[in-house]
């Protein structure tokens, strides 16, 4: 890991660790699924997390009872080779486990293949779209993509937040392993009236950073991954110096694909006009005032991955985080790390499919459970009816269910499930419709029957999740779907589960930066 993906020592012990709480988890997890395996899985991971992402995917595909076809990233394929020869030793057989190393021509093979039945990818968003494109033209059209994509991330430091704590989490979140994390913050927003001593005290850290050799125990920040992102990275940070909004940047080695951690000034995220996956931090000001204003920013960014506050308002956090559309929101601490079955970690928008990885929804989407058949006679719902109906669905203002997970003490872990926007019921006919509506509905969703919809609809209408076929065909609205632009909306064809009707958001709070762990306080007193 350190050698292959310039992983510092702390960060590939980290991603070891992390490796064998999926293998473990998914195992277990298993334990409870009663609904067939779909068959053949592509899963195609990153280079950011060659192994634990890589071995997570691929024991959540086995653990349902599937085939995969294992498709690293072409940076590193040394790793996965070790993880997938772990994997036959012990005991996977190599009929149930394929590895296949290559460049973007394997990922599109296996991902247009009709013999594959679905496919679980991690990595940019626009490849994502790629992916489903290729799906709808030549899979099934209902087989699932489990995507979890990438995220203008942001965070946001009030006035009453600790700001010793907040550098500290700030460092950590927009610079360790170079920024080259899915989860790593990109846009700081700093409250006026402390914003000075913030940034003054931020600049003293990263003036701390080592950056060397991530073979060496000293080293705080490795290289990025190869010269091509370096260039990238490097000539971003180039225009942004021309301009004049460099307020930070530490000298990098001469040597090696290392890019030095940056800060550069922006008036807020909307400004920032991509993902910029390395070591590059964005500040933004902003007046208390103006606080609902920072987070529809966010919002309508339509990334939806994670997201810092650090404040010590527990008003303002219930505001917030109700408010915030992001997959895992972090209070008081740092926004990196996901623990599994403590943080389970994915994103919405353009951020993510769902289900979240290392969560209790994950494996389902690896099986199938067939829906009942109905008769053939296709109903003819106008798209003007169906425009209609959407547009009267509220926002939900409460989520479905809350539940507390695991973690440390002196850490709040709660997973919340809030409906989606409706789900589309296409039938075909008018009785699979309503079966559908009523299957979405027990699960805590939204849906609207539409039996007949012409697929060309799905392309204009707004303000819907995916939609549900149950019948032959199902191509044209497939391809309908994966030809919107935005967010990857699935066609579903089997019995929808839980996270096809429900949102996943996470909350993870330090509980002691208020003050104390008012759950434990209350747990000695109780004693």
């Amino acid at each position: 890991l350190a050698r292959e993906a310039g992983k510092t020592l702390p960060d590939a012990v980290g991603e070891l660790r992390e490796a064998v709480d999926f293998l473990r988890y998914y195992a277990a997890g298993a334990t409870a699924l009663t609904a067939p395996a779909r068959g053949i899985f592509t899963c195609i991971s990153p280079w950011n997390f060659p192994l634990a992402i890589f071995a997570g995917q691929i024991a959540a595909a086995l653990s349902a009872g599937n085939g995969v076809l294992a498709k690293p990233a072409e940076q590193t394929p040394l790793i996965a080779t070790v993880a997938v020869d772990l994997l036959h030793s012990a005991g996977v057989p190599a009929t149930a486990l394929q590895l296949l190393p290559g460049d973007g021509q394997v990922g599109a093979m296996l991902t247009s293949d009709p013999r594959v039945q679905g496919v679980a990818f991690t990595g940019s968003t626009e490849t994502a779209q790629k992916i489903r494109h290729a799906m709808a033209a030549q899979m099934d059209p209902t087989a699932p993509l489990i995507a979890e994509t990438g995220g203008l991330n942001a965070m946001i430091v009030d006035s009453t937040a600790l700001p010793e704590q907040a550098v500290r989490d700030v460092i950590a979140s927009s610079f360790q392993s170079a920024g080259q994390r899915c989860s790593a913050l990109r846009c700081l927003y700093l409250q006026d009236d402390i914003a000075d001593a913030v940034e003054d005290m931020l600049f003293g850290a990263m003036d701390e950073l080592q950056m060397a050799d991530p073979w060496a125990l000293s080293t705080d920040v490795g290289p990025v991954i190869d010269a091509e992102a370096a260039a990238g990275i490097a000539a971003y940070v180039a225009q942004a110096r021309g301009a004049g909004r460099v307020m930070r940047e530490l000298k990098a080695p001469a040597t090696g694909h290392f890019i030095a951690p940056t800060v550069l000034r922006v008036g807020g995220i909307a400004e920032m006009p991509r993902e910029i996956f390395g070591p590059v931090l964005h500040i933004a000001r902003f007046r208390a005032a103006d606080l609902d204003r920072v987070v529809d920013a966010i919002n309508a960014t339509g990334y939806g991955l994670t997201f810092g506050l650090h404040t010590r308002i527990d008003d303002r956090v219930q505001s917030v985080v109700s408010r915030i559309r992001a997959g895992n929101t972090y209070v008081n601490r740092n926004q990196i790390g996901a623990v599994v079955g403590s943080q389970p970690f994915g994103g919405e928008g353009l951020s993510g499919t769902g289900p979240k990885a290392g969560g209790p929804q994950y494996l389902h989407r690896f099986t199938q459970t067939a829906p009942p058949t109905f008769p053939s006679d296709e109903g003819a719902t106008q798209e003007s009816t169906v425009r209609a109906a959407l547009s009267f669905v509220p926002t939900p203002t409460t989520p479905v269910s809350t539940h507390d997970l695991p973690g440390p003490t002196g850490e709040s872990n709660r997973l919340s499930s809030w409906p989606r926007a409706p789900l589309l019921c296409l039938g075909p006919s008018p009785e699979a419709a309503m079966a559908q509506a009523e299957a979405v509905r027990r699960q805590g969703g939204l849906a609207i029957e539409a039996p007949g919809l012409a697929p060309d609809a799905l392309q204009r209408l707004l303000g819907f999740s995916g939609a549900l076929w149950w019948g032959p065909g199902g191509r044209a609205h497939a391809q309908a779907l994966a030809s919107r632009p935005g967010p990857i909306l699935p066609l579903i064809g089997d019995m929808p589960d839980a996270a096809h009707a429900t949102l996943e958001r996470h909350v993870c709070i330090d509980t002691t930066a208020s003050g104390g762990n008012a759950q434990l306080l209350a747990e000695v007193s109780v004693g």
